[in-house]
């Protein structure tokens, strides 16, 4: 919970129920008042907290000569419970409610061989992409480590990488991010050009005779 309490904020008319109100530039109502973390809202997280503050400091630092606005595509979260979940992007339930279409890859943990050498071999790497695309709407992973591995997919879903090219990116053998790259082999696998392979597959039957 956001502590505002004991900053002046009620004499300088500044608006704190749950949070402080800001602009997109994490501005208060006095443009030489930034806000940023749990004050400022609308998440509760840490990593978020730091995301607002590199906004605040160089708005701060630079206004008015160029200022940016706070940017909350792509926000991570995990919850540390046994085993970890951890998501980016939306769910099924969201895509949904939005009227989204979309496609679902899903990767088995249980199939893992670091997972299975560490005794952790449970949870999932579940993908919701654009149909017929690899372009990632949202991931959910639940297992070991879930909260490091779903990383990637912020880094993709941030600077518009699919799951082509990460299928196509080494992966350290045997590693739990490796279930990142057998996630994108499962998609990869459903959307097989199979028109190809078949063409493919009767050149070589003629090469063989």
């Amino acid at each position: 919970m956001a502590n505002l309490q004991g900053y002046g904020l009620e004499e300088l008319g500044i608006a704190a129920n749950r949070t402080i109100e800001t602009n997109e530039f994490l501005q208060t109502k006095f443009p030489n008042i930034y806000a940023a973390g749990d004050v400022a809202g609308p998440y509760q997280f840490t990593h978020t907290a730091a995301h607002q503050a590199w906004y605040a400091a160089v708005n701060a630092l630079f206004n008015p000569f160029r200022k940016f606005r706070a940017d909350y595509t792509v926000i991570p979260w995990a919850t540390f419970v046994e085993p970890e979940a951890a998501r980016v992007g939306l769910n099924e339930i969201e895509a949904k409610e939005r009227a989204m279409p979309y496609e679902v890859t899903r990767y088995g943990i249980d199939d893992l061989d670091r997972a299975i050498a560490d005794g952790e071999a449970h949870g999932f790497v579940k993908v919701l992409t654009v149909p017929g695309k690899d372009r990632i709407l949202g991931v959910t992973i639940v297992g070991e480590h879930a909260g490091d591995l779903i990383a990637e997919y912020v880094l993709a879903m941030r600077h518009g990488i699919g799951l082509n090219k990460i299928l196509g990116t080494i992966h350290i053998y045997p590693t739990m991010a490796e279930a990142n790259k057998y996630a994108a082999g499962v998609w990869k696998k459903a959307h097989a050009p199979q028109k190809l392979l078949r063409w493919v597959a009767r050149f070589h039957a003629w090469r063989r005779g």
